[in-house]
């Protein structure tokens, strides 16, 4: 007798899962970025818009197949072609590259929450040199903040080419992480059901903390200023559509397979329809609430450089010209500039170039995203709180909940699969499978550990999911419409939530939707060839600084192979199951 399939608790459960996967780090380190980019507040415009005709309408259909087929991605493309099974497997594919990086952000986020309980923090200062007679020569000319990424964190190699070693402390990290994460997916929807409650909610409360702290710093009003003026003239930018496109695509998790997985587990007269829009809201209302709490610490932190920028021009120019003290100001510092340079032409020269130019909005303007607005600019906020090793556990223990969330996502989309197929589940329990699975991936993920490792994991990050997902979704999409049929999947619908299907999900699925993907797809391959020879962001120790260079030529053929390993998967699976038939058909004519 077939086992039956194991369910959530409660739809509760299965919200919350689907909030703790699709809520996680680029809410925190991308969305407030593109704003930034993009128009501020005018870059909501585009957002919703996109929410509306590409985001809430894909994620319904994700979690309607799920529900309906019961299976993981293989199994549910499967059952609605043979020739669709490539698209499960290019799913599990690219949520197998991503868990095989994405779990070193955690190894990062534990590395900074174990140094977070030092008084000072470690990243407050500059670390003194052998001599014990000066600061570190790299951290002097860079920030302490820096320093404690690049140098003391990553351990960073000059190039891409300079592999070097495994560092032990980030692997340790890495281990931790992989063996949490096996923890929390060891039983299943078991476990899961109840880790999601701690990872779906505890982000909210740290970041409700986050905003009352925020709000009450010096120069928090400049960020939020900044944040909330519009500039509609960026309405008129093309990448400001993309970029809106693009991030309601990836932070909701389409393509993956790990909604598919989640909603495989749900009761089949579940309202999917009203789940997908509670998610959807959600995980776009939070992008804002980060965006608020993050652009306060920003301007916090603007203010702050901007404020040290002054009082050291005002103390270089009291020195020099043996001012009166308290006769220069920050009020009258431009009017005393052109004096001093008008009365002491000579010596106003000499001393102009460590003259800095202070500014805020310069400060304001400076966009970071990624893990730089994570482990650099958050960190150089942090240290100059109050009580900075309570806002520091709490943030980077809010950091390790993103990802934790994300993670049991991702490794649902490979786990389901597995354990949906006979031949792998009569022989191994559960409990192996997913033991084997995070091996496979912490060992694997080493590579990300090392001296150059930083350098790989932008190469993942960067391409082994982008142009993949936006074509597995197409055919998703297509596959729905025009291969299983809109009309048939309508009456499905009905039996399982009781409600004929709105025009407008007909309308999102069957044109808008996949012609918003196949103008995104467009995009990203001509900007991929128009870019020329891809190039990646190195750490020059020497300088203190990130520069520019160019990848390897075995750089560039792993970039080849991510993008290829996954998206051939779709035609080689049609390929494989035609000639299967076709030798059957041919069995079965020699037979007779």
């Amino acid at each position: 007798m077939e086992k039956s399939r194991p369910l959530w608790d409660n739809p509760l459960q299965f919200v919350f899962a689907c909030i703790s996967y699709a809520v996680g780090l680029g809410n925190v380190w991308r969305f407030p970025y593109l704003c930034q980019m993009y128009g501020g507040g005018g870059f909501l415009i585009p957002y919703f818009i996109m929410l509306m005709a590409e985001g809430m309408p894909l994620l319904y259909l994700e979690l309607a197949v799920g529900q309906r087929m019961r299976q993981g991605s293989i199994g549910a493309w499967k059952t609605i072609s043979p020739y669709l099974c490539g698209v499960g497997i290019a799913s599990v594919v690219v949520s197998f590259f991503l868990s095989m990086y994405y779990n070193v952000i955690n190894a990062w986020a534990f590395w900074y929450l174990f140094h977070s309980f030092q008084d000072p923090l470690p990243w407050a200062t500059c670390p003194l040199n052998h001599n014990r007679t000066g600061y570190e020569e790299e951290c002097e000319k860079t920030s302490s903040t820096q320093y404690f990424w690049y140098r003391q964190t990553l351990n960073i190699s000059p190039s891409l080419e300079a592999s070097g070693s495994v560092q032990w402390e980030q692997a340790l990290c890495l281990t931790l992480a992989w063996l949490v994460v096996y923890l929390c997916i060891l039983r299943g929807t078991a476990s899961t059901g109840k880790v999601v409650y701690v990872t779906a909610s505890l982000p909210y409360c740290v970041l409700i903390i986050y905003l009352i702290r925020g709000l009450t710093l010096h120069g928090a009003v400049n960020g939020l200023v900044y944040m909330f003026t519009p500039k509609l003239e960026q309405l008129a930018n093309p990448k400001a559509w993309i970029s809106a496109a693009t991030q309601i695509f990836f932070s909701l998790g389409l393509g993956f397979g790990s909604l598919i997985a989640f909603a495989s587990y749900n009761e089949p007269s579940n309202n999917c329809e009203r789940h997908a829009i509670i998610v959807s809201l959600i995980n776009s209302t939070t992008s804002i609430f980060a965006s608020i709490v993050t652009f306060s610490i920003y301007g916090f932190k603007a203010t702050f450089n901007y404020e040290s920028c002054l009082n050291k021009v005002i103390l270089l120019l009291l020195n020099t010209f043996d001012l009166e003290e308290g006769s220069l100001t920050v009020d009258n510092l431009s009017e005393m500039k052109d004096y001093l340079m008008a009365t002491h032409p000579q010596e106003y020269a000499q001393l102009s170039p460590q003259l800095k130019n202070c500014s805020l909005e310069a400060e304001l303007d400076t966009a970071v995203q990624g893990t730089g607005l994570a482990f650099i600019v958050y960190s150089e906020a942090i240290k100059n709180m109050e009580v900075p090793q309570l806002y520091s556990v709490l943030y980077f223990a809010m950091l390790l909940m993103l990802g934790i969330g994300s993670m049991l996502g991702n490794t649902a989309a490979i786990l389901t699969p597995l354990t949906d197929s006979r031949a792998i589940a009569t022989r191994f329990p559960k409990e192996v499978i997913s033991g084997a699975v995070c091996f496979i991936n912490c060992v694997i993920g080493l590579i990300f550990t090392m001296e150059a490792g930083n350098y790989w994991f932008d190469i993942f990050n960067d391409y082994a999911a982008t142009l993949s997902l936006l074509l597995i979704v197409l055919v998703e999409t297509i596959a729905v419409c025009y291969i299983y049929g809109i009309r048939r999947f309508e009456k499905d619908l009905y039996t399982m939530i009781g409600r004929k299907l709105n025009w407008y999900w007909k309308l999102m699925w069957a044109f808008a939707s996949p012609l918003l993907i196949i103008s995104l797809f467009i995009f990203y391959l001509t900007d991929y060839i128009l870019t020329g020879t891809l190039q990646y962001q190195a750490w020059d120790a020497t300088k203190g600084q990130l520069v520019t260079k160019d990848y390897p030529g075995y750089a560039l053929a792993m970039i080849g192979l991510l993008v290829a390993s996954s998206i051939m998967c779709i035609p080689l699976g049609a390929l494989v199951t035609f000639i299967r038939k076709r030798l059957k058909r041919e069995s079965v004519s020699t037979t007779a």
